[in-house]
Order: structure tokens, then C-alpha cells, then sequence
């Protein structure tokens, strides 16, 4: 991967393929690998015609690891990704965020709207504006000693994950212990980007899509039949729809 200073902070990106600009960015204890190639996305919207580029968020993946929950906010971390778009000398992009992601994705939208074309959140409906909850369980559970000290499910489900992406426990504790910035429903009915969400009829994690469809302005949905948080991400139905909207609102601009 290549890596690049964003505010002192280094971070990891790829960029891969000829197109339009995506950016893909990936969910809480995840990385641009697992949460994008592993998953087939990358060659999906490749073939379709897309460059497509993934970034580590901070304290992940090959990014720079930091230990102050201060340093983890979302819209720092949507900094990261408007500087990737500076460093790589492209002026707007279509954007695409999974859970921890689509957070990110929102900020980057309500922030810079005109760096970003059509906008893709996935993973997190509802709970956008509601919030998640469970951070300091899942943080005590990544700072555990071992696996066998965790007894939180949800805790535990992390903390196996974290150690399949071979994560550095301490820095995605600490991102999980920062403050979460709050993205209401004002925030949202400003955006005046194309926006599709995606969730998981099972997911748990993302909460109901309605309440988020609602507040974004000519915003679509799908829901994928019998997904949870984990089993939607790299769902055919979700690649389909994704691709019909991104090619519904191209940039035709040449980056």
C-alpha cells in the first residue's frame, strides 16, 4: 500500500484501476483489505469502470496507530479522507463507508459536499443518528488480557475479529473509546448529494433504514434479505445496487 501525511498522522491507501474515483471506507476494526478486496468490491467496480481507492482509517490496517481516544473523531477521520483526495490531486469522488465507514462517509458529505459525488452508507441506518452503544464493553474487551476474560457477546465478537485482521487491540480500543460527534437529522437534511443506504434485514447493528431514508433528501434504500452486519458486506444484491446508483450519477469529469 502507499502511505501519505495527513496532518501528521500517516496514512495507508490504495489506489487501484482507471474511471471515476470511489473511495471505500471501511468499518470499526477492519481494514481496506478485509472490509473491500477479501469481499470481491474492489474487482466488482473495477470491472465496472471505477478507480477505486481504499484508505486505512487511522489505527488501522498499515495506518499510523495512535492511543489517545481524542485523535479517533469521525470527522478527523473524514479529514484523512478529503487529504487522501488532495494528496491524490482529485477533485471530487464518489464516496462508499460501511458501518464505521458510513460515518465517516457522512461527515466527508456534510463537510466538503463538493468533493463528493454520489454517496454510499452501509452498514448503519438509523443509528447513524441514535448512536451504536456497547463502546466501553467492546473497549474492555479488546483491552482484556485474553479472549477467555471476555464474556460481553458483542464484546467478544469484536475482539475475535480484531485478532482475524490482526489489529493493534490498544489503538482500536482507544478509537472506540472516543466521543462520538453527533450527526442529527438537521445535519442530514442539508445534504444535497445523491445517497443510497444499505443494510442487512438482520442487522442488528445498523438499526431500521426508515428513520435515515426520511431525513436525507431524495435518498434510496435497499435492504438485503437475511444479512446481518457481518453477511451484507459482501452481498451480490448490495454490489448490484451500488453499481445501478453509481452509474445513475456519474461525475462525468475528468479527475
Amino acid at each position: 500500500m502507499h502511505k501519505f501525511n495527513s496532518d501528521s498522522v500517516e496514512i495507508a491507501f490504495d489506489d487501484q484501476g482507471k474511471g471515476e474515483p470511489v473511495v471505500l471506507i471501511h468499518g470499526f476494526a477492519s481494514n481496506g483489505r478485509v472490509n473491500w478486496v477479501n469481499t470481491g468490491w474492489v474487482k466488482t467496480l473495477q470491472d465496472a469502470g471505477f478507480r477505486v481507492i481504499t484508505i486505512d482509517n487511522r489505527g488501522h490496517g498499515e495506518s499510523e496507530k495512535l492511543y489517545n481516544p481524542d485523535l479517533y473523531s469521525a470527522p478527523d477521520m473524514a479529514e484523512d479522507a478529503r487529504r487522501l483526495l488532495d494528496h491524490l490531486g482529485i477533485g471530487r469522488a464518489h464516496v462508499m463507508g460501511y458501518s464505521m465507514g458510513a460515518r465517516i462517509a457522512a461527515f466527508l458529505t456534510i463537510n466538503h459536499p463538493v468533493r463528493v459525488g454520489a454517496a454510499i452508507f452501509a452498514g448503519l441506518a438509523s443509528r447513524m443518528i441514535t448512536g451504536v452503544g456497547g463502546g466501553a464493553e467492546i473497549a474492555r474487551g479488546l483491552e482484556a488480557s485474553s479472549l477467555l476474560d471476555v464474556t460481553d457477546v458483542t464484546a467478544r465478537a469484536f475482539r475475535i475479529f480484531a485478532e482475524q485482521t490482526r489489529g493493534d487491540l490498544k489503538a482500536l480500543a482507544a478509537c472506540i473509546k472516543s466521543s462520538r460527534a453527533k450527526i442529527t437529522e438537521e445535519m442530514l437534511a442539508n445534504i444535497k448529494n445523491p445517497v443510497l443506504v444499505v443494510v442487512g434485514e438482520k442487522d442488528d447493528v445498523a438499526g431500521e433504514i426508515g428513520p435515515l431514508l426520511a431525513v436525507i433528501p431524495g435518498a434510496t434504500g435497499v435492504t438485503l434479505p437475511n444479512r446481518n452486519h457481518m453477511s451484507a458486506v459482501g452481498d451480490k444484491m448490495y454490489k448490484e445496487a451500488v453499481l445501478t446508483f453509481l452509474k445513475g450519477h456519474l461525475l462525468q469529469i475528468d479527475n
